[in-house]
């Protein structure tokens, strides 16, 4: 269930998406990888990540189901939406975009506009 308090802390925060291949800028703030998976060919080391939070990503069923095509992109987004406000790590992201003042949430997917990142965004926006 979604926590009203952090919400409304969200809505004054800055939050943008990334993929996590290009380079960190001091603009990004906070960066938080919301894939399930770790990026193929990066090594931690070398991410530049402040927080790993996959329990937030889409479960694997629907990521399978997705498989990255925009023909099924507006389902797509109903049913992460609907993981979303019953996951319990929802509530540790909100904390952590209550506490830090801009956030990028990165992810890996090469489909800039059909991806777990810019749902997830959309989502956030849409529910403060």
């Amino acid at each position: 269930m979604l926590n009203v308090v952090y919400l409304s802390a969200l809505c004054m925060k800055s939050l943008s998406i990334k993929r996590v291949y290009s380079p960190a800028s001091p603009d990004d703030g906070y960066r938080i990888l919301v894939d399930r998976l770790w990026p193929r060919g990066l090594k931690k080391s070398e991410a530049q990540v402040d927080k790993w939070l996959k329990e937030v990503a889409p479960s694997t069923s629907l990521r399978m189901w997705f498989n990255h095509e925009p023909a099924k992109w507006l389902a797509f987004r109903w049913r992460y939406k609907e993981e979303l406000k019953a996951n319990a790590a929802l509530d540790e992201l909100l904390g952590v975009l209550k506490v830090h003042g801009r956030v990028t949430l990165l992810y890996s997917a090469t489909d800039l506009l059909h991806n777990n990142a810019v749902a997830l965004k959309e989502f956030l926006e849409t529910e403060c």
